[in-house]
């Protein structure tokens, strides 16, 4: 009789009456299945910064990476930290309302170009100036020439 190769033996597959078959076990300080640390150990997030004993900072400090801004900045951040401004949107977009025909508010904020095809347009006969305006008032992210944000 001739022999047949045997087939080597496959590990157990889930579903097939083995529960826990296919899962690894993590190890010591790695995630469990949850993402949380095994065993209660604590991971070295922050006690590797030098924080004290339990790896919370201290109150009021800022954790490492984070970003604070633009230190030259004059007018602050909007709560995105963008920076602010120094021209306001109320004012442009009131401008823009009354005086859009001239292109007053774009001129105001510094955009020059489009103030001017403003000027030459007188404002798209009136009706691209008060769209112009009316978004000026509502939006939230409108810019100056800076690219700083507005001020409400």
């Amino acid at each position: 009789m001739t022999e047949q190769p045997q087939q080597p033996q496959q590990p157990p597959q889930p579903g097939y009456g083995y529960p826990n078959a296919g899962q690894q076990q993590p190890y010591p300080g790695q995630a469990g299945p949850y993402g949380y640390p095994q065993g209660g150990q604590q991971q070295a997030g922050y006690q590797q910064q030098g924080y004290p004993q339990g790896g919370y900072p201290p109150p009021g400090a800022v954790p490492p990476g984070t970003y604070t801004g633009d230190p030259n900045a004059p007018y602050g951040y909007d709560p995105y930290g963008r920076p602010l401004s120094d021209k306001s949107k109320i004012i442009a977009g009131i401008l823009q309302l009354f005086l859009g025909t001239f292109g007053v508010g774009r001129f105001y904020i510094g955009h020059v170009g489009m103030g001017l095809a403003q000027l030459f347009t007188c404002g798209g006969l009136g009706i691209w100036a008060l769209i112009d305006g009316i978004i000026l008032l509502t939006s939230n992210d409108k810019t100056d020439a800076q690219g700083r944000i507005l001020r409400g």
